[in-house]
């Protein structure tokens, strides 16, 4: 995809402070002195046979790359591919009040969408939010003495491909349905409260794809203790199963060459770092004096998840340090 943006052309008005040539999460467009607009569209297949909660996750995934801004949605739109000829309306319904009950879980309204007959289902938003353009959380803002916090464990996209297989506990479907309905919308206040360097959301590329991001867009390396990053129960079997995404698979050879891992990091767990998510946590830069504090106030609203996974570095000879 990289190389495809590369050879389009250039959008240059001066009030389009992010736009789609950077590793941002989200565009943003000026347009007014204290206000932007904060857009982003994300659509996929089914991950769970649930269809109201698969429209839940899909909206809360869409509207992640807002608060991974620091900002605050206000309106989406339903994007739906449905094969309405096989399958009965009521699963129509379903999935779109799921997505309609996340958006209004984040303060937000449904303005519309459209809909096309498909072969298979394709469900998500698109979404317009608010931001102040000088309070603008990007990928890009990380610095050597941070340290890095994730607000969601990691295995998602393990479970997902388990559960395809007909190879899943039940336990381990409920556990990741749980996290990937819940909002970032919490975690993005508190950061926001502390402040923070930089944040990016971690999705498809999973949490080594867009930790690359980060760091490149950064100009830093970025250093990860794998034995301390949150990972749910099960993905460690499902990985020596082999089970592993696709998309998993391609981030992996694709970033070979920019990551260093210890080789005392077990195999399983190196993969589940490239494990691609679905609806994942926020990955924080924060300055380490304001760690503590980050922490303790996202352990106060419920997060469960709040231990510092890693550091910021100067730049070295690749972008991503894994410690055993």
């Amino acid at each position: 995809m990289a190389y495809v943006v590369s050879h389009l052309p250039d959008f240059t008005d001066e009030r389009l402070l992010v736009g789609p040539k950077t590793f941002a999460d989200a565009g943003i467009f000026k347009i007014s002195k204290d206000q932007a607009l904060v857009q982003t569209l994300d659509f996929f297949t089914p991950v769970v046979n649930n269809p109201y909660d698969y429209g839940q996750i899909a909206a809360a995934n869409a509207l992640s790359d807002v608060y991974a801004m620091g900002g605050k949605p206000l309106t989406a739109m339903n994007i739906l591919c449905y094969p309405v000829k096989t399958l009965d309306r009521s699963i129509l319904v379903e999935i779109l009040r799921g997505g309609a009950d996340k958006v209004k879980e984040a303060g937000a309204v449904i303005v519309g969408g459209h809909t096309l007959q498909d072969n298979e289902i394709k469900y998500g938003l698109s979404v317009t939010g608010v931001i102040h353009p000088e309070k603008i959380v990007t990928n890009a803002g990380a610095r050597p003495g941070d340290v890095l916090v994730l607000t969601k464990p990691l295995g998602t996209g393990l479970v997902i491909s388990a559960t395809k297989a007909n190879k899943v506990l039940e336990e381990h479907t409920g556990l990741i349905t749980r996290s990937m309905v819940l909002l970032n919308k919490t975690a993005s206040e508190v950061m926001l409260e502390v402040g923070v360097n930089s944040c990016t959301d971690i999705t498809g590329f999973g949490l080594m794809g867009h930790a690359y991001e980060m760091a490149e867009a950064s100009k830093v390396t970025l250093q990860f203790f794998a034995g301390r990053v949150p990972v749910f129960d099960g993905c460690e079997r499902y990985a020596k199963m082999g089970l592993i995404p696709w998309v998993s698979k391609l981030s992996k050879k694709y970033l070979k060459d920019t990551i260093r891992i210890d080789p005392d990091v077990r195999e399983a767990l190196v993969d589940i770092l490239f494990d691609a998510q679905t609806s994942g946590g926020l990955l924080i830069s924060v300055p380490d004096e304001k760690a503590e504090t980050l922490c303790l106030k996202l352990k106060a609203k419920g997060l469960e998840t709040t231990d510092i996974i890693g550091k910021v570095c100067k730049k070295e000879d690749v972008s991503i340090v894994v410690l055993s």
